[in-house]
């Protein structure tokens, strides 16, 4: 079937012509765009031309954040000296008896040798005493202390008290002055999600700031593998870094939340801890006040309740797995299998709350626990008593 051809009619299009005016250059005046020039020759007003950085700030709330609690940030450099036998690789004191010098055939030989080991950590001025909050580890037994301030002071430090059950010290400024000091927030009003600023000197390096966000909170170091400590630590993937310990964690204020502890290396590295600073402030001020920390315990062992179903959920409360014969919960009638649901009124949803509610309820007070047992409900009024007197029992 033959297809007839499409004609196709090829008009010219209309010319359309522009008249252009010439406009005079003027150096220094830029040219008026079409938009305006038309507003004005109607006699219309231009609207004001607005700057494409309008309405940003030059700074980031990190800067402002920083700038409020950052001069109060210290570096702790510490330094201890290390005895250490000459070659023989015997205990100094059998280097020093002269019957096992005989002995061993090491008569004439040199004296144990001495090397100072030096540490570094991060610290924050907590009061206008000169008072510095770090970590214990920081500090522990080192025999000199030098802080030195971002404003360029340097000066001695002496350890007020250590408390290495929650890895927490404080440092009391030599010499007079006026300190600079951080706002401390509260961290109980942390939410998942919020700012997180960490603030200190890792490898060294001075005045270095990070951030993240607060990944969770209420983690027990039992949850690390870390035994023999008390503490219900914040996680951030704010870098925390060989130095940063003893720094502190702000919020987007500004606000001190908590103290930088130790991070993750490894298989899930990238995760670093702090101490919440309420919790902080407690131990602060025994330290300061008593020169240690009080640690109330009950004499039981905890654990989490099993799920009904494997891989169901975890029904809320803690199981008692273990009591210390003499011990307060022993002698308040705490059994192994009880689960304990309630400590003074407040519901648990695990063992490290129940071990934080005892641990504020403090020495000799009376705490009620509310247990289950065989189906029944009862209360258990036990007696906290300090960890060190547990421990001799």
């Amino acid at each position: 079937m033959a297809v007839a051809p499409l004609k196709v009619s090829m008009e010219p299009a209309p010319v359309i012509r522009f008249r252009r005016k010439v406009m005079p250059l003027v150096m220094g005046l830029s040219l008026l765009a079409p938009a305006e020039l038309l507003l004005q020759q109607h006699g219309a007003q231009a609207a004001p031309r607005v700057p494409a950085s309008a309405g940003l700030k030059a700074q980031s709330f990190v800067a402002e954040a920083v700038a409020r609690s950052g001069p109060a940030v210290v570096t702790l450099e510490t330094q201890r000296t290390v005895r250490t036998a000459a070659g023989s690789g015997l205990p100094e004191g059998l280097m020093i008896d002269p019957f096992f010098q005989r002995f061993f055939g090491l008569q004439g030989s040199a004296p144990p040798r001495a090397r100072v080991e030096r540490g570094q950590g991060s610290g924050v001025i907590f009061d206008g005493q000169g008072l510095v909050l770090t970590n214990a580890h920081v500090v522990e037994n080192m025999d000199r202390v030098m802080v030195g301030l971002p404003d360029g002071r340097r000066v001695s430090g002496e350890v007020v008290g250590q408390d290495p059950v929650t890895d927490l010290a404080v440092v009391k400024l030599q010499g007079g002055g006026l300190w600079p000091t951080a706002p401390l927030g509260d961290s109980d009003r942390l939410r998942v999600g919020d700012w997180a600023i960490a603030v200190g000197n890792p490898f060294g390096l001075e005045n270095t700031v990070t951030l993240g966000i607060v990944s969770n909170l209420n983690r027990n170091v039992s949850q690390l593998g870390i035994q023999g400590k008390r503490l219900d630590l914040i996680q951030t993937d704010a870098a925390i870094n060989p130095g940063n310990s003893g720094g502190p964690l702000l919020n987007s204020a500004g606000e001190v939340v908590g103290i930088n502890t130790l991070v993750r290396s490894g298989p899930g590295a990238g995760l670093g801890f702090a101490i919440p600073i309420n919790r902080a402030k407690t131990i602060a001020l025994q330290l300061v006040n008593q020169g240690r920390a009080s640690h109330p315990m009950v004499g039981i062992g905890l654990s989490t309740i099993p799920a009904p179903t494997p891989g169901g959920i975890v029904p809320p409360g803690a199981v008692v797995r273990s009591v210390m014969p003499g011990g307060p919960g022993a002698l308040a009638g705490l059994q192994v299998n009880d689960v304990i649901v309630a400590v003074a009124g407040q519901p648990v949803r695990n063992p490290a709350e129940v071990v934080t509610a005892i641990d504020r309820s403090g020495v000799g007070q009376p705490l009620v626990l509310n247990v289950q047992r065989q189906g029944k409900q009862l209360p258990v009024t036990v007696r906290p008593v300090e960890m060190r007197a547990l421990k001799m029992r």
